[in-house]
């Protein structure tokens, strides 16, 4: 199995995950909630027809699509009219994944702006809207990644154990998919994981302050109601084309 592929790998690069995300919700939860950089024409006649949040997306995508970030497997872009890289390409034709499309960033997006961030930060306008854009773009980043590496995941257990695949996958069975690649006590672990480590970095270290810069139990709840399930998602939607092309019978 190709390395990618290995148990041990793909836990080092989700464990490594989890903190570049936590200390990403701790940078975006130090400000109110600015929902206006999330509004079309929120900041101003300087962007009429979007939103800050559009901007700085975009052309961080921009910058990054230059040096050749999407053209890896594991990055998936929230905007499909990046330009070309300005770097050699770089040779994937050994990616030990299938091929597919699958690209769920608008609704990443969608449930961070109307949903995560309203349970991260206090409510309000403290007018620091480039810094909450900023930090926004690093955390959707990372979260994209994280959920988005579903598709190795896939890949592994597909390779580990081939043959109920096949026929849940030929059936359609997407239900019978997702029983297929649930274990219950890994994600178990996951968020206590998750939990100790949001414990741990974001206590508050002032003798004069008591508490979390975020709470730990949201960081739990972000992983259960969001990153692990939208993960799934990945899976069974990267399984059910998994046979596409496929030479095998």
């Amino acid at each position: 199995m190709d390395r990618q592929l290995e148990l041990s790998n793909i836990r080092h690069v989700l464990i490594r995950l989890e903190e570049t995300i936590i200390f990403g919700l701790i940078e975006r939860a130090q400000f109110a909630q600015n929902l206006v950089i999330y509004q079309k024409g929120g900041v101003g006649d300087e962007l009429p027809h979007e939103s800050l949040m559009d901007f700085m997306l975009h052309e961080t995508e921009k910058t990054h699509a230059l040096v050749r970030r999407y053209t890896s497997p594991d990055e998936h872009p929230f905007f499909d009219d990046l330009p070309a890289p300005i770097l050699p390409a770089l040779d994937f034709s050994t990616t030990p994944l299938h091929p597919n499309a699958i690209n769920i960033n608008r609704r990443i997006r969608r449930l961070y702006e109307q949903e995560l961030i309203p349970k991260l930060c206090r409510p309000g306008d403290d007018r620091q809207y480039g810094s909450s854009a900023v930090n926004d773009v690093i955390l959707l980043q990372s979260l994209s990644k994280r959920i988005h590496y579903g598709k190795f995941v896939a890949e592994s257990k597909f390779r580990g154990g081939r043959e109920p695949f096949d026929a849940l996958i030929r059936a359609r069975d997407e239900v019978g998919i997702m029983r297929a690649i649930t274990n219950a006590e890994v994600e178990r672990d996951v968020l206590d994981r998750v939990h100790l480590k949001a414990t741990t970095y974001g206590r508050e270290l002032d003798r004069n302050s008591e508490g979390f810069k975020v709470d730990p139990d949201l960081v739990r709840n972000i992983y259960a109601q969001w990153v692990i399930p939208l993960n799934k998602e990945v899976q069974v939607a990267y399984l059910l084309q998994r046979l596409i092309s496929d030479a095998s019978p």
